[in-house]
């Protein structure tokens, strides 16, 4: 567990990495998936009343009734809150522990996270369940999301979007995997009208422990100073760039953590607000047209019944675009730059928000659709591309500890968006606007968002010189993590040492079954065709 014992040999592939960073991002990102259990989480007694009429904190310990959708939603938002809070807090830790022991600790978190909440749910007690998936759950989410991202960006100076994107794409994507089989295994568990929650939960998160602590024991990180093969350092073409490092200590203190910050934030409100109601404003917006009935026409239930599939198919495509987005967005980055790929994302989805409800309007729901993909495609590359940005502008020594900082940007959007979204759309029904009209303003507000975003990044500039480590507080920094100032001899080997069996193997356990998700999203979007 020791990092020393990490610092790979002179004939290590780095291309083993990426997948031991899959194997831990394809397993929490089971967290996007987690709506599967809402719904059954709700129906756990059988013939019970709802609590429907009791407070949210009564419900967290009475045993006598069923709780309701909104009660147990509220996992969603404490799992996200301390994926925050804890890459903030244990981010400087994970530097010094190296990615194996915060790998191997995610694992224990959120996967007996799970467990504990599986238990909670048998003895249905909602305050366990809260502290399981939710607390205890949510620090695995934010350790184990930047436990791989140092480690990538140190391997792949060279390609550093595309490496951060290779694992923050896993994340985007482990909720095509694990919520079919949370659906399956409920449906196997399910015994006397009991849905099988429980047993789902406490079985996932015994396969995330192991699936999790294989990635862990597969890391490995590069000796002091190494590079790869013919690579020389960062060209001119993008200053921001910096050979430099700036300890996590001064480097939250700085205007450009904060302008990045705002960048996170803004990009991510927005796009969360757009995944929140992507099904229900489709749904809304075009209605009966979708079936070439006109659009006041009265429904059957199996004309419902087929757009409410429709809008299902549309969840799995967004899905599926906001994955790839991560991987082709984060590469994109690389030869785009960061600052630039950020103008992109803030200055293209401010025409496509304000375009959508005009599509809606003229009912182009194949244009709409489109609309909503590339949207999602850039929601997920803000998250991939941001760790690069974070080394190119604060240097690679403690990017990790900085990116766990900066996440509570994610914790905020990820609460606070949701609640806009409602209460903007409450307020519009309440005020006699139709239900196909009550997304446009919506749109608008989360299009000026971007607009503060763009704003934040264009003011990042470099940091100043006086913000960066002495080479003394370097050596000391890396002291701490028990690295050597060694120079591998042979940079050549070292980065294209032997992949061999041991390479494909690894590839293949995390690339199957992301291909599967990736294959039962598709078929879940041809309900849209």
């Amino acid at each position: 567990m020791a990092r020393e014992r990490t610092i790979a040999g002179p004939r290590f592939n780095r291309w083993l990495v990426p997948p031991a960073a899959l194997a831990i991002h394809l397993c929490i990102g089971m967290a996007y998936g987690f709506s599967v259990f809402w719904l059954p989480m709700s129906k756990l007694l059988p013939g019970a009343a709802s609590c429907g009429n009791v407070g949210f904190f009564a419900q967290l310990v009475t045993g006598s009734c069923n709780w309701t959708v909104p009660a147990v939603t509220h996992i969603f938002e404490t799992f996200i809150a301390m994926l925050g809070i804890s890459a903030a807090i244990w981010g400087g830790w994970l530097e010094h522990a190296g990615p194996r022991k915060a790998g191997f600790f995610a694992a224990l978190c959120w996967g007996g996270g799970l467990v504990l909440g599986g238990i909670g749910v048998s003895m249905h007690q909602l305050w366990l369940v809260f502290l399981g998936c939710g607390v205890l759950g949510g620090v695995g989410l934010g350790i184990g999301y930047i436990a791989p991202v140092s480690a990538l960006i140190k391997w792949f100076p060279d390609r550093r979007g595309l490496a951060t994107g290779f694992a923050i794409m896993g994340f985007g994507g482990g909720a095509m995997i694990g919520a079919p089989i949370a659906v399956d295994l409920m449906r196997r568990f399910t015994q006397a009208e009991v849905p099988g929650v429980a047993s789902t939960l406490m079985a996932m998160g015994v396969l995330y422990i192991v699936a999790m602590s294989a990635g862990a024991f597969g890391f490995r990180v590069p000796p002091s100073n190494w590079k790869p093969s013919g690579w020389t350092g960062p060209t001119a073409l993008n200053s921001l760039i910096t050979s430099k490092h700036v300890h996590l200590n001064r480097a939250w203190k700085t205007p450009q953590f904060w302008m990045i910050w705002i960048v996170l934030c803004m990009n991510v409100t927005a796009g969360i607000g757009v995944l929140a109601m992507a099904s229900p404003m489709f749904q809304e917006v075009f209605g009966g047209r979708l079936l070439g009935a006109d659009a006041t026409a009265s429904l059957s239930a199996g004309q419902k019944a087929a757009i409410a599939a429709a809008a299902a198919g549309l969840v799995g495509l967004i899905s599926l675009f906001n994955s790839l987005g991560r991987i082709f967005w984060a590469s994109t980055s690389d030869f785009l730059g960061r600052k630039n790929t950020y103008a992109v994302f803030f200055v293209l989805g401010i025409v496509l928000y304000c375009l959508l409800p005009t599509l809606g309007h003229l009912g182009l729901a194949g244009l709409f659709v489109l609309t909503l993909c590339v949207i999602l495609s850039m929601y997920g590359g803000g998250f991939s591309t941001v760790p690069a940005y974070l080394a190119d502008i604060f240097g690679t020594q403690m990017v990790g500890a900085i990116h766990g900082r900066l996440l509570t940007a994610w914790s905020v959007a990820g609460v606070a968006g949701p609640f806009l979204i409602a209460a903007v759309r409450e307020a519009q029904l309440n005020a006699g606007v139709a239900k196909n009209l009550v997304y446009d303003r919506t749109l608008y507000i989360l299009a000026g968002l971007l607009l503060i975003g763009l704003i934040a990044n264009l003011l990042v500039r470099p940091v100043k010189e006086e913000h960066h480590m002495s080479d003394e507080e370097l050596a000391h920094e890396r002291s701490l993590q028990h690295e050597a100032p060694q120079v591998v001899a042979n940079a050549d080997q070292a980065a294209r040492g032997s992949f061999g069996i041991v390479g494909v193997i690894a590839w293949a356990l995390v690339g199957i079954p992301f291909l599967i998700g990736v294959w039962i999203a598709l078929s879940k979007a041809a309900a849209l065709f």
